[in-house]
């Protein structure tokens, strides 16, 4: 992979592209370091086939919900609080 500092990849962007499409990936760094990655959108599609779900995806499914049981109200057990002499 190929590193370029942020500006040279602002200013030479279309070179930037070009080098995505024909090496593979391009790490862009800021103040020397790695901020970002620019891959083919081939290769992004194919990482994110193969992506486990996000913590977001999994708060929204049912897949992991199952029944709360609680104890009924009142019926907890309280530890006595022993006195310090």
């Amino acid at each position: 992979m190929q590193t370029w500092a942020v500006q040279d990849a602002k200013a030479r962007f279309s070179e930037f592209l070009d080098a995505c499409l024909a090496q593979g990936p391009q790490v862009v760094t800021r103040r020397g370091a790695e901020t970002a990655v620019l891959v083919p959108v081939e290769v992004w599609r194919r990482l994110q086939a193969v992506a486990k779900p996000s913590l977001k995806d999994l708060l929204l499914s049912d897949a992991g919900r199952g029944e709360l049981v609680l104890p009924e109200r009142g019926q907890a057990r309280r530890r006595r609080v022993q006195e310090v002499l």
